[in-house]
């Protein structure tokens, strides 16, 4: 099986376990790539969910397996949810350890329940994606239950323009 094919069967069910639905790949379009995000919006029983997100550039360490890492900022106008920004690494985190998004000498926390993590505080979630349009990389570093550490490095390139595209298009 190729890595495209594999990555979009990744995705699809990736979007089942976060959104619920069922047939995802039929209701899913892509808004456009935007170096290295892309935004979608994915339609299903007169409910809009519009998101962009992007995969790590890095990954450490290497030598932990562990299923893909996805960096999410998502907009559900029915459920009156904007800028929900949302991670996971790959793994079920450690409940009892924040998870960390840093880029520069800024640092927020996430919680996390299960295989994903959010941003506590919405004012901080509205200062993360400012700091997301500014910077070069975010790193979100992570603890599984297992006991490791992680970190993922996610490009900012193309961040902003893969936002507003899932911004607008869930206005």
């Amino acid at each position: 099986m190729s890595i495209k094919i594999t990555k979009k069967i990744f995705f699809i069910i990736l979007l089942c376990f976060t959104f619920g639905i069922v047939n995802a790949e039929e209701n899913l379009k892509s808004l456009g790539k935007f170096k290295d995000w892309e935004s979608f919006v994915l339609i299903q029983d007169d409910n809009k969910v519009c998101f962009a997100q992007s995969i790590p550039v890095i990954r450490a360490p290497k030598k932990i397996k562990r299923d893909p890492s996805r960096l999410f900022v998502t907009f559900r106008p029915t459920e009156d949810i904007k800028n929900e920004v949302s991670v996971t690494n790959g793994y079920l985190f450690k409940s009892t350890v924040p998870v960390t998004a840093k880029s520069g000498k800024r640092i927020y926390d996430l919680f996390s329940k299960e295989r994903f993590a959010w941003v506590i505080d919405k004012k901080d979630e509205v200062k993360l994606i400012g700091t997301m349009k500014k910077a070069s990389r975010l790193m979100i570093i992570g603890n599984s239950n297992e006991g490791y550490e992680t970190t993922d490095h996610y490009s900012m390139m193309g961040f902003t323009k893969a936002y507003n595209s899932a911004k607008k298009s869930c206005s």
